[in-house]
């Protein structure tokens, strides 16, 4: 019965993400991860000792606390009463999807370009990316937006859904404490090429089968947009493996076909120019209005996975019904 009560708290989490989003103040699961993470780096790194292994200590550290604590609430509330529970678990799979936050942001850098307001925009891309955007003119900004929910669209909403179908909210709490981490301390550089590392290996673990199963997911909803679905399954096959990472091009690809768009490329991060391939072909110039249509193969996406997610907990339900397990 409780695996009925998990599954139900999947979908009313989801509807919860769609309608309230991450309200300015309110308390956020991943911020508090994210506080647990600096704190836990204050206390392991160092220039001296061997990095490589406080790294994986931090990493199953930070692990342990951020899905044993939604783990042991749970388990809590659903020993004292179903429903609550019920509305336990629905809190914590609301607060791991970032639907209406990822549209809201890049409503955000929207708007401010309609608006013709560029250092607007430019304050609002700087919210949602990691680059420098004191330089980007208009077509920067909006490649930058559209990358960016392109790949939040599996980090955000495909691969919490899909260890929620797995494992139910503690899987999913444990999935978005690693993304975080290796946002965090996943860089190649001086201070985290050894301690991040096994941060920055788990991420792309965790993220191999999601991240190809959003990208599958957003070719699906271009052509049921209506948008260039053959396009979309034709960059995806040739360059999802044009990043140094093996799962962030996978739905960059599938949106920069599926919109007509080249993505990627140059970019500053820190005054430092790095150069990426490029992802898709330049069939269109890209327009602010492709950021709209992001956001739409966002949806499309989530709908998606989320029906796909409930079919398959349903489905191990009625299999464990069978075996009588």
């Amino acid at each position: 019965m409780i695996f009925l009560y998990s599954t139900l708290a999947m979908g009313l989490g989801f509807i919860l993400d769609l309608i309230l989003g991450d309200p300015e103040g309110f308390p956020h699961i991943v911020r508090f991860f994210g506080f647990l993470i600096a704190r836990g780096e204050r206390l392991l790194w160092n220039e001296k000792g061997n990095n490589r292994l406080k790294g994986l200590v931090f990493t199953l550290m930070v692990l342990c606390i951020c899905s044993g604590i939604p783990l042991l609430l749970m388990f809590l509330a659903y020993s004292y009463h179903a429903a609550l529970g019920l509305l336990v678990e629905t809190f914590f799979c609301y607060q791991c999807i970032s639907v209406k936050d990822l549209r809201v942001e890049s409503e955000r850098v929207y708007k401010a370009l309609k608006a013709g307001d560029l250092e607007g925009a430019r304050f609002a891309v700087s919210r949602i990316v990691g680059r420098d955007t004191e330089r980007l003119d208009e077509a920067g900004i909006t490649r930058a937006t559209v990358e960016t929910v392109a790949e939040n669209t599996s980090d955000g909403v495909g691969a919490p859904l899909f260890y929620m179908a797995l494992g139910g909210a503690a899987a999913a709490c444990l999935y978005k404490a690693a993304n975080t981490m290796d946002s965090m301390v996943g860089y190649k550089n001086d201070r985290y090429i050894h301690f991040g590392c096994a941060a920055a290996r788990l991420d792309d673990g965790l993220n191999l089968l999601p991240s190809r199963l959003s990208a599958l997911a957003m070719i699906a909803a271009a052509f049921m947009f209506r948008y260039d679905g053959k396009g979309a399954f034709r960059i995806w096959r040739r360059d999802r493996r044009k990043h140094p990472s093996p799962n962030a091009a996978q739905t960059e690809a599938a949106c920069a076909g599926a919109l007509g768009l080249r993505l990627s490329g140059s970019a500053y991060y820190h005054g430092v120019r790095e150069d990426k391939p490029e992802i898709g072909d330049a069939i269109h110039p890209i327009a602010s209005e492709d950021i709209k249509r992001s956001i739409t193969l966002l949806y499309g996406v989530a709908f998606i996975i989320v029906m796909l997610s409930l079919g398959i907990r349903l489905c191990l339900y009625m299999v464990a019904i069978y075996t009588g397990l």
